[in-house]
């Protein structure tokens, strides 16, 4: 990183953190002003508000030092991310009552101490968000059917997904369930693309998940997001060993008659290139990559490879941040072609904070590989 991008960055960063300190000034503002409670009920929610958001703020700090409880950090990492989704949408719901007021298409002394507002704004939010929380555990399945001129063994079933985000809120009896969805579809291959950890790796370990990913009853490939890399990586490596995961860190294997390329994740600045990894592999097989972020999808049509999966967008996980991702990627969410390559990117069957899913859905993906008839009678 030089100089310049050095000052882009934090220039850039230091901006997001005044845009969310006066965010959450206005929304804290506008619920003080709007509720008809007495003034030490309306300084007392706006206290609640500002603890949910310090609560992620006290958990990153003690994530940095170190420190873990297993009941304190989950409801921190619960609350304070929570709050986030919360916030966004009491912030989205602010900012239309105060625009229908300024275009006098709300009454202005419905802004102000109004039972009616209050109602129509936290219980829009509430329910919302209730929808969000069912529709979160509600699992797509995925399935994409792909035919190859490439010689194959028989026909092959992989079973792939992405942002997995095990720890603090995702725990061993969701896991578990996941694990029984992937061994009803008796999948030849299992495929992770990033992000199986999420922030800490003492809760993983406190639950015992690398005896669940034992059960499953398929060989486990996967490579590294960027969250693996929140965690010093040894750790990261001895866990997937426990849990039975093959791990693709800028490496290739041969498996079923197919070639396995597996990225380390972007955000180290040092991986190999995709023309390194290709280099001396025998292209008449079938190549599938797996790589977390979807950046650069132009390398694999370059480098000949066959199909390409990869998550990390989680397609913003709730609406409006999906018209972000889908700005910033090339393609934010599902298939996409690039001359011979196919592609998918996954919203993760996992999520990073609250659970909620609004405008996206939580997936896995099984990808029936089939030879070319001519390849098959062979």
């Amino acid at each position: 990183m030089c100089v310049c991008d050095f000052c882009i960055y934090f220039g850039s960063m230091k901006f997001g953190l005044l845009l969310a300190l006066l965010s959450h000034i206005y929304v804290g503002w506008r619920t003080y002003r709007l509720l008809p409670f007495p003034i030490w009920a309306k300084w007392l929610t706006v206290c609640v508000m500002l603890m949910a958001l310090l609560s992620l703020v006290w958990l990153f700090v003690r994530n940095f030092q170190g420190a873990y409880h297993p009941t304190l950090d989950t409801i921190l990492y619960n609350v304070g991310t929570s709050w986030t989704i919360v916030f966004l949408y009491l912030l989205l719901a602010f900012l239309l009552l105060d625009a229908g007021i300024l275009l006098h298409l709300i009454p202005k002394q419905w802004g102000i101490n109004s039972a009616r507002s209050a109602i129509v704004v936290f219980g829009s939010v509430a329910c919302l968000l209730a929808y969000g929380f069912v529709h979160y555990h509600s699992k797509e399945r995925v399935a994409l059917q792909l035919t190859t001129s490439k010689p194959l063994p028989r026909r092959l079933k992989l079973v792939m997904m992405s942002d997995v985000h095990l720890g603090y809120h995702i725990g061993k009896e969701e896991f578990s369930q996941w694990v029984n969805l992937i061994n009803s579809e008796h999948p030849d291959l299992i495929l992770i693309a990033g992000d199986i950890v999420d922030i800490n790796l003492a809760p993983i370990r406190r639950q015992h998940l690398a005896e669940e990913f034992r059960r499953l009853k398929a060989p486990v490939y996967a490579c590294y997001g960027n969250h693996e890399h929140f965690n010093p990586i040894h750790e990261v490596d001895q866990f997937y060993a426990e849990a039975g995961i093959h791990t693709l860190n800028d490496t290739v294997a041969q498996v079923l008659g197919i070639n396995l390329v597996g990225r380390d994740d972007r955000s180290t600045g040092h991986r190999a290139t995709l023309h390194s990894l290709m280099n001396g592999l025998d292209k008449k097989r079938f190549t599938l990559l797996i790589d977390h972020q979807p950046f650069h999808l132009e390398q694999a049509e370059r480098e000949g490879v066959d199909f390409q999966f990869s998550g990390h967008t989680h397609k913003g996980q709730v609406w409006p941040i999906s018209l972000i991702t889908n700005a910033i990627y090339e393609k934010h969410h599902g298939e996409h072609r690039r001359g011979n390559t196919r592609y998918y990117i996954s919203s993760g069957i996992g999520i990073w904070g609250g659970k909620f899913r609004i405008g996206t859905s939580s997936e896995y993906v099984v990808l029936t590989l089939s030879p070319a008839q001519s390849h098959q009678s062979k």
